[in-house]
């Protein structure tokens, strides 16, 4: 297989290029990231001179180097997007032109070679809920530009299986954690300034609700609904952990020896959504995939994992 990975230098698409090298023998990898703010070159420094990786520098929204690339691959695995929340509210041009129009792009470029494509997307494009857990077929009710870009991007690839007979899934994912995840985001941010005792801040009331789930079970899903999966459909993955940010923290503190009194709760963000949660029992049932790492093994790895390469 010659698989085409976009912003593969990120946090997910790197730990499931390690994961394609080391399960798939005859796999060959061309990575395409533009190294932009998520990015991060070390993430696959093991890899960097393996026969069956290779790199380009360059963005999905350059239609012709995305359609030299997709020419010569088997199947496209588009990870690359604009992720960040808070970046997002304060300048949402970024997201709309990397998650709607880069996707657009790699739509393209996959109808014109007919290729296959694999969309990752994000348990945000349902909005928040006050009870029970959106299944494949819940209403999308995006509420910052950053799931609102992504939930586009869904309707994007949607019709381009509907219309033109493209060969696409989509797959949602909650919140993931685990090693090479960017500092920005909740948990490696709290893991790094635990360590260095200052303080951490919390929107809010701390109460918000997340499902998460450990990266290399996302990645392992995602190969199960690229080689089992059904084109054109979309499969949730979900980990069954979901907790509020406030026992997030609580755990990382206590599994490094670090005072509560570290917490400091900030003012709110913009249009925060309180609660996520996905379900994911098609997968589970049709694909045969569950989740194998439980909570409180993964959060020890990851903080093991950044103890070691804070560099």
């Amino acid at each position: 297989m010659r698989a085409l990975v976009t912003g593969g230098l990120g946090f997910i698409g790197s730990n499931f290029i390690l994961e394609l090298i080391r399960k798939y023998p005859s796999i060959k990898i061309t990575n395409l990231d533009a190294k932009l703010s998520g990015s991060n070159v070390k993430n696959l420094h093991e890899v960097e001179k393996n026969k069956r990786y290779s790199f380009v520098h360059g963005n999905i929204t350059n239609q012709k180097l995305v359609d030299k690339l997709v020419s010569t691959s088997d199947v496209v695995f588009n990870f690359a997007a604009e992720s960040h929340v808070d970046r997002s509210i304060s300048n949402p041009k970024p997201f709309i032109e990397s998650n709607i129009v880069g996707v657009y792009t790699i739509l393209e470029a996959i109808r014109k070679y007919q290729k296959k494509l694999i969309q990752i997307s994000t348990d945000e494009v349902f909005g928040s809920l006050k009870k029970g857990s959106a299944d494949e077929d819940h209403n999308l009710n995006p509420s910052s530009p950053y799931s609102s870009s992504k939930a586009s991007a869904e309707l994007l690839v949607h019709s381009y299986h509907v219309t033109y007979g493209a060969d696409v899934l989509i797959t949602r994912c909650t919140n993931n954690y685990g090693p090479r995840q960017h500092q920005e985001k909740l948990i490696p941010k709290v893991i790094m300034l635990a360590k260095n005792n200052k303080k951490i801040p919390i929107y809010g009331s701390g109460k918000q609700v997340r499902d998460w789930i450990f990266v290399t079970d996302h990645c392992e899903a995602i190969m199960r609904v690229y080689e089992k999966g059904k084109s054109g459909l979309s499969y949730n993955i979900a980990g069954h952990n979901e907790l509020d940010n406030n026992t997030i923290v609580r755990k990382i503190l206590k599994m490094m020896n670090r005072p509560f009194d570290l917490i400091d709760h900030v003012q709110d963000r913009p249009g925060h959504d309180f609660r996520y949660s996905m379900n994911s029992s098609k997968i589970e049932r049709e694909l045969k995939w569950k989740p194998r790492y439980d909570f409180e093994r993964g959060l020890r790895d990851t903080i093991s994992w950044y103890m070691k390469n804070e560099k």
